[in-house]
Formats: C-alpha cells, sequence, structure tokens
C-alpha cells in the first residue's frame, strides 16, 4: 500500500504521483473560471436553504411526512462525494427509510457557507426523533481542501459515505452536464489535454481531477479513520441497488428496510427508479437532469485517460481495500 500522507504534510503518495506524471518543469495552470467553478448538481441558493430551514418546513422532509415535533440536529451521516457518481440516487433511497431524515438541498456548508457557522447548519437540518439519523449530501466536499479538518472539529465520530464511479465515465458525464448549461465550451477532447500532441493530461480541469480519488482521500484519511468511511460503488448502485443499499444500512447501523422490493428498472432511463412497495403509485424516477446522453468522445482520448487514471485507481484500490474493477470494465 502507498505511504500515507502524515498529518503535517500536505503532500502525499498521491500527490507526489501526480507531479510525476508532468513534464518537466511543467506546472499544473487551472482552466479558466467558467470550467473550474462549474456549479454542483442542484447547487443551493441561500434562498432554497432559509426556506428549508424555516420554522414548519418541509424542504428537509424525508419521502415520509416528517413530523412537526421532533428536534434539529447536526447531521451524523454526510454523503460527502463524489460528483456525477450517483450522490442524488443513494440520498433519493436512503431517505426511503423510516429512521433517515435527510435535507433534499446540497447546503454546502463545509465549503461555501461554513462562516455561518453550526447553528445556521443546524437550522437547515429536518426535525428528528431520538434513534433517527440527520443526514445531508454535498458532492463537492470530497475535493475540498477544509472540508475534513472542519467536519472533524463538528463531530470527529461522523459517518461518511463517498459514492465513486469509473473516473474516464465520470469525467465524460461532468462535461456533459456542464455542456447542457453552457453550449458553447470547448469540446471535451480540447479540455482534457494540455497538450494534445504530448498526451499530457490537463489534471487541474476539475472533471478530471475530482476522478483521482487516491489524491483526495489522503486528505480524509489525516482526519478519519477507514472504519468511518464507506465507498459506495456506482456502478453497482445501478446493477444492484438493494445489495448497495444493504451495505449503506448497515454502516449506519440500520435495520435493512430499503430492498429489492424498493426498486424498479426503468429501461428507458437505463437506471433503477424507487417505489414505495405499499403503494400503487408510479414508481418516482430521478429527473431529466440524470442519465443524460454523453457526446461521443475520441476513443485516443478515452485510451489516454484510462491510462492516465489506472496508476491512480490502483493506488485508491490499496488504500481501501477495495477493487472496484474499473480495468476490467474498461476491457471488456
Amino acid at each position: 500500500a502507498p505511504p500515507r500522507a502524515s498529518n503535517g504534510s500536505r503532500e502525499g503518495a498521491a500527490g507526489t504521483w501526480l507531479r510525476t506524471q508532468l513534464a518537466p518543469g511543467e506546472v499544473i495552470t487551472a482552466q479558466s473560471g467558467a470550467f473550474e467553478r462549474d456549479p454542483q448538481e442542484s447547487s443551493t441558493t441561500d434562498e432554497e436553504l432559509s426556506r428549508a430551514g424555516s420554522p414548519g418546513s418541509r424542504g428537509g422532509s424525508s419521502s415520509s411526512t416528517t413530523p412537526d415535533y421532533g428536534e434539529k440536529r447536526l447531521p451524523q451521516a454526510l454523503i460527502i462525494g463524489v460528483k456525477k457518481g450517483g450522490t442524488r440516487a443513494l440520498l433519493e433511497a436512503i431517505r426511503a427509510h423510516p429512521d433517515v431524515r435527510a435535507v433534499g438541498t446540497e447546503p454546502h456548508f463545509f465549503d461555501r457557507n461554513y462562516e455561518k457557522g453550526l447553528e445556521w447548519y443546524r437550522n437547515v437540518m429536518p426535525k428528528t426523533l431520538e434513534g433517527q439519523i440527520t443526514m445531508e449530501k454535498t458532492p463537492s466536499y470530497f475535493v475540498t481542501n477544509e472540508a475534513p479538518r472542519r467536519i472533524h472539529s463538528m463531530a470527529k465520530d461522523t459517518k461518511l459515505i463517498v459514492v465513486v464511479r469509473n473516473p474516464v465515465t465520470r469525467a465524460i458525464s461532468d462535461y456533459t452536464q456542464t455542456l447542457s448549461k453552457k453550449p458553447e465550451i470547448p469540446t471535451f477532447e480540447v479540455l482534457a489535454f494540455k497538450n494534445r500532441t504530448l498526451g499530457l493530461i490537463d489534471a487541474s480541469w476539475s472533471a478530471i481531477r475530482i476522478g483521482i480519488y487516491a489524491l483526495h482521500l489522503e486528505n480524509w484519511l489525516q482526519y478519519f479513520p477507514l472504519s468511518q468511511i464507506l465507498f459506495v460503488s456506482g456502478e453497482r448502485l445501478i446493477t444492484d441497488p438493494a445489495g448497495e443499499m444493504a451495505k449503506v444500512q448497515d454502516f449506519l447501523g440500520l435495520k435493512r428496510i430499503v430492498t429489492e422490493k424498493h426498486f424498479y428498472f426503468n429501461k428507458t432511463k437505463g437506471f433503477p427508479c424507487l417505489k414505495k412497495p405499499e403503494d400503487s403509485s408510479a414508481p418516482r424516477c430521478l429527473g431529466k437532469s440524470k442519465g443524460r446522453t454523453h457526446p461521443k468522445i475520441d476513443p485516443d482520448v478515452i485510451h489516454r485517460l484510462r491510462k492516465f487514471y489506472k496508476p491512480f485507481n490502483v493506488m485508491f484500490y490499496q488504500m481501501t481495500g477495495q477493487d472496484f474493477q474499473w480495468e476490467q470494465e474498461e476491457s471488456d
């Protein structure tokens, strides 16, 4: 296994490896702000958050009705990433559990709203009863340097969930989302390379950098043990949602209530939809922003990206003790 970064170190094995991938004397430069600060999916406005946290509001309610009694608590579990990995699907599925209450919007507290304080954060949360778990999801936390320290200072026993997906597919999905909002942006091929002729990948572009999971995980392991982090496969969340949800419920210390009877595979969308087993109503699917058709990408670019990510993937498997089989999936 690669050496872990010490608490005083800002760069571990993944960071060292990333530097060795660059040409001699080359420095990672940020892309233009338009691409680097691509908004998170369902980014939340202050107005939405104030509505979610207002008295009597059901903005943070679960799929079942949130009672008006109970009290607002800081979350005991967080879905911290990754963007375009399947975090929304996971959140909607776990909200079907009667012992979970979660915010529907992304609070972005530990990256954008930290200066507002913990009371503001608590007020955004839904009311819970004794024994219920309060949760929220903000995928950008995983790649925010300050997030691990800030979450640790809130509660060092916080449980963390990371949904990961083949980084090449994730990058293309990320680009596809941006393209739907900004049709005028350059092609994926243009943004992915610093120098196409030399095959130098631009690791500063957020769509590429998010997928270097080992690099970001090193930062979290300085504050949290692996036993407090659950890694969910975005691929298996589609092919076997009940199996992945069993792991999530076990990790959270919950009874396995969300099972295969909660899911229905929608062939048109290409992913499972959630249904309440006691209802006869139509299954509830994720919105039109999910399951977008990806643009066709030059196979050579895909090949170069796979080659770029492979050592980081192997390092990530070693760090987590889990093999997500992304290389095998690509060869298939």
